[in-house]
């Protein structure tokens, strides 16, 4: 009798606790499903640099310029990633004694895909490089005191817009964790819309140090495969192409011929990177004369119609801070 009143008691006090066991918080964290991580992501900047240089030829007639990007990505997935930007850089295409200016502004867009295959990588795309506010015409002729024959009377205009884009291939490989092997190449059907196609290939290394530090070169090489259209051909009694005003008179195979020069191009230098901020100071060269630098770009060193030499690829050591943000630097 007494056994049976014990262990009913008992029961009913294991009922109990566990009442009151179940009452209590619990003292485990809730289980919370992870966040879903967005595929979508961005990337901003900007940047100051002493010399807009585009593979060797100067941008900013050898003076600073200022430039800032914006692009919208979309990751489909580890590997692939899927890209839209614009750009925008300030230059000067023309000394300043030239009666017309050249654009102001340099408008760029661009769009393509990026893969990652372990240690392999890859860019493929294409881009606009736009000149919204090119001055175009034609000229007409005055006859100076001091040379004895015609010359244009406005300098700096070209025939038509000088917008013009190219399609690229850049892959790489990460060697080990400091050094990365990569290569360019572009094409283009019309190289400033001149109508001359081209191509530019190139090899670029990178050495990464400690201490946020790294070295990165480039040697590259651009080529034409065929002459300028003929509006870019002109001359003296030509009142097309006002920047080879000088024409036959230069005495160098010249636009006069519709032939543009092949040349190599390298850069190399060092960069400092600081969070989303960073410092590289580069030395950027090319084969290329000034007497083949003028037959490039038409751009002369002096307002006196007859010279045949242009500064504009000449070697250059070039300083340039610039930040740059992605969507997960601001979270």
């Amino acid at each position: 009798m007494k056994l049976n009143s014990f262990l009913a008691v008992a029961a009913l006090a294991a009922s109990a606790s566990t009442a009151f066991a179940a009452d209590l918080p619990s003292t485990k964290e809730p289980v919370v499903a992870p966040a879903p991580v967005s595929p979508w992501d961005f990337d901003i900047g900007g940047g100051l640099t002493s010399n807009y240089i585009f593979r060797g030829i100067t941008q900013s007639n050898g003076g600073p310029s200022v430039s800032a990007h914006g692009e919208l990505r979309y990751n489909l997935d580890p590997t692939w990633q899927f890209y839209v930007g614009v750009s925008g850089e300030s230059i000067k295409f023309s000394p300043s004694y030239y009666p017309a200016g050249s654009p102001e502004m340099e408008l760029d867009g661009d769009a393509g895909v990026r893969g990652t295959f372990d240690k392999w990588s890859f860019d493929l795309g294409g881009i606009v490089y736009g000149y919204p506010d090119t001055p175009t015409g034609v000229h007409g002729w005055a006859q100076p005191t001091y040379l004895g024959t015609y010359v244009p009377t406005v300098i700096g205009l070209t025939p038509r817009n000088d917008t013009w884009g190219e399609v690229y291939f850049k892959p790489a490989y990460a060697m080990n964790d400091w050094l990365t092997l990569g290569a360019n190449f572009f094409f283009t059907p019309s190289y400033i819309n001149t109508g001359a196609s081209a191509e530019y290939l190139s090899g670029t290394v990178k050495v990464t140090f400690p201490f946020n530090l790294s070295f990165s070169g480039e040697v590259g090489y651009q080529w034409f495969n065929n002459k300028v259209d003929s509006v870019y051909t002109g001359g003296f009694g030509n009142t097309g192409y006002i920047y080879t005003a000088c024409g036959p008179l230069c005495g160098i195979n010249n636009y006069s011929t519709g032939t543009l020069p092949d040349y190599l191009y390298w850069n190399a230098g060092f960069s400092y990177a600081w969070k989303f901020v960073t410092l590289d100071l580069r030395y950027y060269g090319t084969n290329l004369t000034e007497t083949s630098a003028y037959q490039l770009t038409g751009i002369p060193n002096n307002a006196y119609v007859g010279t045949n030499t242009s500064h504009y690829a000449n070697n250059a050591i070039v300083g340039t801070i610039s930040f740059d943000l992605t969507g997960k630097d601001i979270k």
